[in-house]
């Protein structure tokens, strides 16, 4: 019975010690977790998000991860919570690797990121650093020029491949012969 007790007390310790604490961020298993919006492996460890919130009607709060803050804040926008003061924004500070409050990070820009939206999050101001607000902007900025281009190329596509129909209409037209009329006795 003394040993039941035991197992039982160091169970319980073992399950206490890995309940979320409900604030702050995961710990990322890297090349494991999956970025939210894209779906891409989490492998970078210099520009990391992480956005936790309540679901509606939870009382425990949730844990997402994304590859780049710009999926980050693609993600969140449309969320009817996203600007609840119980939701966490979480970045990784691309020189020491820690987390950030992204909405109190600076973001610099003009790096390699890896969807393309090319901000950095640190914890110290920056010559010609962004605000949260000013990334997000930049984001949306840079997903409209990615829709459009997109776009773009779509009706282009569609365009070709018209032409490319109507040309193969024309050269089997052309290579077409005509009837063979039997010769009458």
């Amino acid at each position: 019975m003394r040993i039941e007790a035991v197992l039982l007390s160091l169970c319980l310790l073992l399950v206490g010690c890995s309940v979320d604490p409900g604030t702050g961020p995961r710990q990322v298993k890297w090349d494991r977790d999956t970025c939210e919006r894209c779906r891409m492996v989490l492998s970078d460890r210099d520009f990391a998000a992480q956005i936790r919130y309540y679901p509606e009607g939870k009382t425990r709060s949730k844990v997402v991860m994304f590859d780049d803050i710009g999926c980050a804040i693609l993600w969140l926008d449309d969320k009817s919570w996203s600007d609840d003061p119980c939701t966490e924004i979480w970045v990784v500070d691309h020189r020491s690797g820690k987390w950030l409050d992204a909405r109190r990070a600076t973001y610099v820009t003009g790096v390699l990121t890896p969807m393309e939206y090319g901000l950095a999050a640190q914890a110290e101001p920056a010559a010609e650093g962004l605000t949260y607000d000013q990334a997000k902007q930049q984001v949306f900025d840079i997903e409209q020029r990615f829709t459009e281009h997109g776009l773009h190329l779509m009706h282009k596509f569609k365009e070709q491949s018209r032409q490319r129909e109507a040309e193969h209409k024309a050269r089997a037209a052309e290579q077409q012969l005509p009837p063979i009329i039997p010769e009458h006795k």
